[in-house]
């Protein structure tokens, strides 16, 4: 249960970061007032990393900046850990 839960933040969280991503590219494009990059890093690091870093590559957005990709990384490792964790260890409750 605790998995399908944590499957489901993730996925959740994943696709909000990929629209983000993608807005905040659309915004600099025209110019307009842009998504902080705290929260997009925010987003990726809590739940988002896969959506954001795929997003990333899609968008051609902020692939330059080296803490973008060192922090999805970093997202991406804990929360493949956190699955690892919970798929033998079901029984656990947070």
């Amino acid at each position: 249960m605790t998995f399908t839960i944590y499957a489901i933040y993730v996925a959740a969280l994943s696709l909000v970061a990929f629209f983000v991503y993608f807005a905040d590219k659309k915004k600099a494009q025209k110019g307009e007032w842009r998504i902080p990059e705290a929260t997009l890093l925010t987003l990726s690091f809590l739940g988002g990393g896969c959506g954001g870093y795929l997003a990333m590559f899609l968008a051609r957005h902020k692939t330059r900046k080296w803490y973008f990709h060192f922090v999805h990384f970093i997202g991406i490792l804990w929360q493949a850990a956190l699955f690892v964790f919970l798929l033998f260890h079901p029984d656990i409750l947070f």
